[in-house]
């Protein structure tokens, strides 16, 4: 095992890489370097053989490793790769937080090598927000919303500025949500857009991109994206192709619709001449498991058509969402005060409950009485367990399935989640199990063109999902070191230089001379994740440091209290 045994390893990192180790020139400079590091097995991030050799730092770049140096580290028998950029986090309010301890929320991703992420994903976020969006994003958010949290921010240039004033401890870099831009264009209505509300999203999508946004996401399984037409999608897509923006979607169903919204992914980037990404390709219920090699081959022809399509995954059989994606579509229009009402409602109440359990999503879902994805279908009322709720009174209810929550209350598992949603003002979050399976996961992970994520945060309350304390190591000790479904190198390729193209984060992802200094040190034979849905909050252990622009961050998992992070704006 290495260690930090030559001086020690404190302070601001500023800098850079080994030439040697990657075969390139090595101009000399006069100055001190701000860190050497030895002896490190080089893994570039490009999928390229790891090299023994040396990295300079200086100035927050990768330098050659030449002349004088501040400080020398010893790295022997450790792993030097590019931070990892996770490109989906739903962190954005989390980040924008006031809170004393907002550190510790981050601090899992941090601690597993996470230098880079990427918000406003699944059609949700913190900004833009204009018209109805002022009052309804924070009741439709409120499972991803820490305590006190301000939605002190209209444009994206505003909370951008809000995250630069708090300070950040790893880069942030953003997609426009579509969800967003619905809202503050016709509210939670159905239906399609009239020409003026279809302006007034494309305006703030435009505005959003020229302040500095990577491209557009949407959640077509949420309020107000499931009521969204493949139309609609396609007029606002054409507006990425100038600027080369990305669409990325959690797709409009991952069970029972699962091959037609991919289908309607592709449709998008083919009409649209964009690229197009396929958010936490998974496959929910085990009886949908087995079109995971359908749709991954649909993909593959695509991209042999000359679309420009690719996915990502979180390496573990179980998702986290807000407890509104049980219900039907109808039962969500006009936003959540609506959704609590019709369940006060005992006639309103029974049809709901009745759709749950008799209803099966059809194509296309957005249609009226249509459903992108029954979740209580694909996974049974026993795949679903609570996480997170807003009152202590609620708290009874965390870790229990729906079945338990039922059982407890004396009641059906329909009856019990209604109440908690009313209790709880309808802040109320979910464990679905039975996503993909393991041998699916596999299979997910052996495809190259599928980057890793976490698609997990720490909002302060219930519990996070694992990934947030755990994904990318899960990934190291499961996947490269125990099964050898894949080296390391094409792990760390699609932990970073591949989620970096997908977005289009030109300078992060790679360790070369020249660029930003983000870098993770771990051990190879003892990174490991430890958090599981008992213990979500338990920190990985085997990452020795993690480097945000040439300063360190964590240190065997610890925070060193530095705030080295920048917003990384498309174009700038």
């Amino acid at each position: 095992m290495g260690e930090f045994n030559r001086r020690e390893f404190t302070g601001a990192l500023a800098g850079g890489l080994l030439g040697a180790a990657c075969g390139q020139e090595r101009p000399s400079h006069s100055a001190a370097l701000d860190y050497r590091i030895s002896n490190a097995l080089v893994v570039d991030g490009t999928g390229a053989a790891a090299l023994r050799g040396d990295l300079g730092i200086r100035d927050g770049r990768f330098v050659p490793p030449e002349g004088e140096t501040l400080r020398e580290v010893d790295a022997e028998g450790l792993v030097a790769a590019p931070g990892f950029v996770d490109i989906h986090s739903h962190g954005d309010l989390v980040l924008a937080s006031g809170r004393p301890d907002r550190e510790t929320l981050l601090a899992g991703r941090l601690a597993q090598g996470i230098t880079t992420e990427v918000i406003g994903n699944c059609g949700l976020g913190a900004a833009p927000l204009s018209g109805e969006a002022h009052g309804l994003a924070p009741a439709v958010h409120a499972w991803m919303t820490p305590e006190d949290a301000s939605w002190r921010w209209e444009s994206l240039a505003d909370y951008f500025a809000v995250l630069e004033a708090r300070g950040l401890p790893l880069n942030v870099a953003a997609l426009v949500p579509q969800g967003l831009l619905r809202l503050g264009a016709m509210g939670l209505r159905p239906g399609a857009p009239d020409p003026a509300e279809r302006s007034r999203m494309a305006r703030a999508l435009q505005q959003g991109l020229e302040e500095g946004a990577y491209g557009l996401s949407c959640g077509l399984i949420y309020p107000p994206g499931m009521f969204s037409a493949t139309g609609e999608l396609l007029e606002l897509a054409r507006s990425l192709r100038a600027l080369d923006g990305v669409f990325t979607a959690h797709v409009r169903g991952s069970s029972e619709t699962l091959l037609p919204a991919v289908e309607e992914l592709i449709t998008i980037g083919r009409g649209a001449d964009v690229r197009v990404h396929h958010s936490h390709a998974e496959a929910v219920g085990e009886g949908h498991w087995e079109k995971l090699a359908t749709f991954l081959e649909m993909e593959q022809q695509a991209r042999r058509e000359g679309v420009r399509v690719s996915a990502d995954m979180f390496p573990y059989p179980v998702a986290a969402t807000m407890m509104y994606a049980i219900f039907p579509p109808w039962a969500l229009e006009g936003g959540p005060a609506e959704l609590l009402a019709r369940l006060r409602d005992s006639e309103t109440r029974a049809r709901i409950g009745r759709d749950i359990e008799e209803r099966t999503p059809e194509w296309p879902p957005w249609e009226a009485g249509g459903w992108p994805h029954n979740l209580v279908s694909a996974v049974g009322w026993d795949g679903i367990q609570v996480s997170s709720v807003r009152r202590e009174a609620g708290r009874d209810a965390l870790g229990r399935s729906l079945t338990e929550l039922g059982n407890a209350a004396g009641t059906e598992p329909f009856e019990a989640i209604s109440d908690l949603m009313l209790a709880e003002d309808g802040a109320v979050g979910q464990f679905v199990l039975d996503i993909s399976g393991e041998e699916g996961l596999r299979e997910l992970a052996s495809d190259p063109e599928v980057a890793f994520i976490t698609d997990a945060n720490d909002y302060g309350k219930g519990s996070p999902h694992p990934a947030a304390y755990g994904g990318f190591p899960r990934v190291l000790r499961r996947y490269v070191r125990e099964e050898e479904v894949i080296s390391l190198e094409e792990a760390i390729r699609r932990m970073t230089s591949l989620p970096a193209d997908i977005v289009g984060l030109r300078d992060r992802g790679r360790i070369a001379n020249g660029l930003p200094a983000d870098l993770v040190l771990f051990d190879q034979d003892e990174v490991t994740d430890h958090a599981t849905l008992d213990n979500p909050r338990t920190r990985s252990t085997g990452i020795r440091a993690t480097v945000v622009n040439g300063q360190i961050v964590t240190r065997d998992g610890r925070l060193t209290g530095a705030l080295p992070g920048r917003v990384l704006r498309r174009g700038a």
